[in-house]
């Protein structure tokens, strides 16, 4: 699909063409698109197709008059059957005349706002609208630490008492996610620090006070990553020992159990021999049998319960 957006009053506003546009996006474009727009504007292949690997890193290159910049941006996959609930994948944007070109292959929350409408009225560039798109890519890993941590609180809340890997599994999806993040904002950081040297975004006045901001968003969500993967790394070690310690606990109430009930069933397994045996004759041998194996057992239980076997 493709999309097309101008400028109006300082809003991106549908376009009924593309020569009126100045943001063109494609969202998970078919092969006619994709050919359509590499043909209108000159394009090397790659600059489009490179963007359905999942794995693209971020980059920013020139060609013949056209730039590239590929960032990482996050994912947030809400169905259960999703391997991680949280990943990254590539958003391509394209400067070439003056038309600003995005594509994505992967569903992702970054450009909703201007899809929708609903920013913010700014002085509308292509270095700003950029930047804008940079910032609020930081801002949306900010967002997703933010759950990511709420969770792995709710997690360690369940895992006090638990006995099972189940939570466990939840926590590497969690570090596994944090660690996708951690890279994309170091390679989305190398990125920004090209963009600020680069005479392309130094002839926007507004442009260097705007990408300090950016980097500052992006650095702080470098620091939120590291810290989050540190804390879990150690919650990991520290509730797979929780984990086999309530197990131990549990194995060791069963065993105490066990004994207690051994000692009537081994008297039970005696005086049920078919041979002479004390008390045979006694009317009572019944009940005196019963109440020895119920004051031994009382017995072993306090004894147990003395020891903290319980």
């Amino acid at each position: 699909m493709i999309l097309y957006y101008k400028v109006a009053d300082q809003r991106l506003v549908p376009a009924l063409n593309q020569d009126d546009s100045f943001w063109i996006h494609l969202e998970s474009p078919d092969p006619d698109e994709v050919n359509m727009i590499l043909a209108k504007y000159d394009l090397p292949e790659d600059f489009i197709t490179d963007l359905q690997d999942a794995d693209e890193n971020s980059r920013m290159e020139y060609d013949e008059g056209a730039l590239l910049i590929i960032l990482r941006v996050p994912l947030y996959y809400r169905h259960r059957s999703a391997s991680v609930s949280f990943s990254t994948a590539p958003l391509g944007i394209i400067v070439v005349d003056d038309k600003v070109i995005t594509v994505s292959f992967y569903e992702n929350e970054i450009l909703t706002q201007y899809l929708d409408g609903t920013h913010r009225p700014f002085r509308i560039t292509q270095q700003s609208f950029i930047l804008a798109i940079n910032l609020r890519t930081a801002t949306y890993f900010l967002k997703f630490l933010k759950e990511i941590n709420r969770r792995t609180n709710n997690i360690e809340n369940e895992l006090h008492q638990s006995m099972r890997n189940k939570e466990l599994i939840r926590l590497l999806k969690m570090e596994k996610s944090l660690v996708f993040f951690n890279t994309s904002l170091k390679s989305n950081e190398i990125i920004l620090e090209r963009m600020q040297r680069s005479r392309w975004l130094q002839e926007d006045p507004d442009a260097e006070d705007q990408i300090e901001d950016v980097i500052i968003e992006n650095k702080q969500a470098i620091e939120m990553a590291n810290i989050h993967s540190s804390i879990l790394s150690g919650m990991m070690d520290a509730f797979a020992s929780v984990i086999s310690n309530n197990l131990n606990v549990v194995m060791k109430f069963l065993t105490s159990v066990t004994i207690i009930l051994a000692l009537p069933t081994l008297i039970a397994s005696i005086y049920g021999m078919n041979v002479h045996l004390p008390l045979q004759d006694n009317p009572y041998a019944f009940m005196i049998v019963m109440g020895l194996s119920l004051i031994l057992s009382v017995a072993l239980v306090f004894i147990f319960i003395r020891k903290k076997y319980f």
